[in-house]
């Protein structure tokens, strides 16, 4: 460690990011300290917002007894009165012991946990403050992974009770019995798919012309047709304008179209701002952008080359599994440690019911960009598996280039999206084609062999026009409408 500095390394936020960052680092021998306003470590990926709401979902999932409705009818369900107190004590364990985990996992490697709220005072020290006691702490590096928050729109009176962000719905004391929900994005669709299994009448508002808009346009259907199954409400193309809680204690939206919609609780899902505020980035010359995001280059250095910043603070994806890897590479590129880094597919998933993963281009991206591609579909209705788990709602879509054949992309609805969407992204990293698809032995029976379904259906597309290319007439119309659309 170079003299005068009290560490190599230390990080503001102990989230996905900050984890990461400091247990490489920590490997690398350094002396690391990670800053944190919560005793408990896990920031908010663990505490506020992707464990405590996938909890709930596994919760609802397994009280409600929605996997097995098929089997044992639409009535039936493991718990008939199902409580807030239900879904708090299911998710309140889990936390618990993943906190432990992360904590053990800090202890082992000699990472020191330093409870406050962390502020720059210079290029090299941070003042930590908790509760009347300042402290000052010196780093040769230092990295800020201090996450995201809900955005709260004006217009909005939030009371954490009546008209929520997406933190609030958490601590809720009741469930309500209808729910409006503003904002079709990820957040909106999960909870609003959530509540509707629990038997809540749930309304999304979405001022776009569809809800999850950077979602395969198909997939995104389909998700809404099974919402609407489950009696929720979608309207779209409508502005909210403001909200306000009436005297009998109900939320009140006012749309800009005139419509006025009444519900027991309101949940405001405006997207999410960075966590910057006091945290003393003028003192040390790093400007956020518009979105209140840290502008960094490909190392995720700040504009001050010893500083970096990783996760949600950064800006999109504002995935937990990218901050992990952006901590861990920051923390590697900060003591200068060359790794290769290879150009992979990122996925992502979204914890609706059913769920939604996808990895690569949408079929809507290929067409603008006039890409010649094919797809090939599985329904889980066709997948054995599918029967015997009762998970008859779901598809698998690939998408290939019809004449390379390799993928570009794997779309996913249903029961295992989430895990099964890794089998495509690791085709698709490896430069997979629709081939290695159509020969891989899957066990049987699993819902994986959707993707062997899917790409025979896609092998069969191509099978069914391969004498179109001896055709020198139509060759000659494909060669001039690609030149147009060159």
């Amino acid at each position: 460690m170079n003299k005068g500095f009290e560490y190599d390394l230390l990080i503001i936020g102990s989230g996905p990011g900050g984890q990461k960052a400091a247990v490489q680092a920590a490997k690398l021998g350094k002396k690391v300290g990670v800053i944190d306003l919560n005793p408990a470590v896990g920031g908010v990926c663990l505490h506020d917002g992707t464990i405590p709401s996938k909890s709930f979902r596994a919760a609802i999932l397994h009280l409600t007894g929605y996997r097995v409705r098929e089997r044992f009818g639409k009535a039936y369900r493991v718990k008939q009165n199902i409580l807030m107190e239900d879904l708090l004590a299911w998710s309140s364990g889990i936390i618990e012991e993943i906190e432990q985990t992360l904590r053990a996992q800090m202890q082992r490697n000699n990472v020191e946990l330093i409870c406050g709220f962390g502020s720059f005072i210079n290029e090299h020290h941070i003042q930590v403050q908790h509760r009347n006691k300042k402290e000052t702490f010196s780093a040769k590096k230092i990295i800020i992974a201090t996450g995201t928050s809900p955005r709260r729109p004006e217009g909005f009176d939030f009371d954490n009770e009546v008209i929520l962000d997406s933190n609030g719905i958490l601590y809720m004391e009741n469930l309500p019995q209808t729910l409006t929900i503003v904002g079709g994005g990820v957040i909106g669709c999960e909870y609003g798919s959530m509540f509707a299994t629990l038997g809540c009448k749930v309304t999304i508002v979405e001022a776009r012309p569809n809800i999850l808009g950077f979602v395969d346009k198909e997939i995104a259907e389909t998700l809404a047709f099974h919402m609407r199954e489950q009696r929720v409400t979608i309207r779209t193309n409508e502005t909210v304008t403001m909200c306000k809680r009436s005297s009998d204690g109900r939320a009140v939206t006012f749309l800009e179209s005139g419509k006025q919609l009444v519900s027991d609780c309101l949940l405001v899902s405006a997207g999410r701002t960075g966590n910057i505020d006091n945290l003393g980035l003028e003192n040390v010359g790093i400007e956020p952008d518009s979105r209140m995001s840290i502008p960094v280059n490909k190392h995720y250095q700040t504009c001050v080359p010893h500083i970096y910043a990783v996760g949600d603070i950064i800006g999109p994806p504002a995935l937990a599994s990218t901050a992990m890897e952006q901590g861990r590479l920051a923390s590697l590129h900060a003591f200068n440690v060359d790794e290769e880094v290879p150009n992979q597919p990122v996925p992502y998933g979204i914890f609706t019911i059913p769920e939604i993963a996808a990895v690569g281009k949408t079929e809507e991206q290929l067409s603008e960009e006039c890409v010649p591609y094919e797809y090939g579909i599985s329904r889980f209705e066709e997948i054995e598996r599918g029967k015997i788990l009762g998970v008859s709602k779901g598809e698998l879509k690939i998408l290939f280039h019809r004449e390379t054949r390799k993928i570009l992309g794997v779309h996913i609805l249903g029961e295992g999206a989430i895990e099964l969407i890794h089998i495509g992204q690791s085709v698709m990293a490896m430069d997979g084609t629709l081939h290695n698809l159509v020969h891989m032995i899957f066990n049987y029976p699993t819902l994986a062999q959707a993707y062997k379904v899917a790409a025979l259906d896609g092998m069969n597309k191509l099978i069914a026009v391969e004498g179109l290319a001896s055709d020198p007439k139509l060759q000659a119309d494909i060669k001039a409408a690609e030149q147009n659309c060159d």
